[in-house]
């Protein structure tokens, strides 16, 4: 095995933990972990990519974003709310320190990823999943 492939798989588990803990903790977005999952796990080896597409993190979380097909409103909100919640924490511990410039970088990184959930990203019917 070469020290890439260990590379990708060890960034795969560990984006695979901090994904399914994330899917059970409020404030731990699963999403972007699952994504690193996958990306890292297609990188690695077939084998492994193919077990992760089919567990039920996957399919529960991000199958229907990488399909190209959207996400729902539930899945919409939950990463709405908790990317809100770590922004708006670190904005004020920013404002705490007086630090306004960082604040305004965060608070614009926070606007543009609102927009693009709610206006780039499909909105999925309940029934169509």
């Amino acid at each position: 095995m070469t020290p890439k492939k260990l590379f990708w798989i060890i960034l795969g588990c560990i984006g695979t933990a901090l994904g399914a803990i994330g899917a059970v903790v409020p404030m731990l977005p699963s999403f972007p972990f699952l994504l690193l999952a996958a990306f890292s796990f297609g990188k690695s080896s077939e084998r492994l990519h193919t077990w992760f597409i089919n567990t039920k993190l996957y399919k529960d979380n991000i199958e229907s974003y990488v399909n190209g097909k959207g996400m729902t409103v539930a899945t919409k909100t939950r990463i709405l709310i908790t990317v809100t919640a770590l922004m708006g924490f670190g904005f004020m511990m920013m404002m705490l320190k007086r630090l306004y410039i960082p604040c305004m970088i965060l608070a614009l990184v926070w606007i543009f990823h609102v927009i693009y959930f709610l206006f780039s990203v499909k909105t999925l019917e309940k029934e169509a999943e």
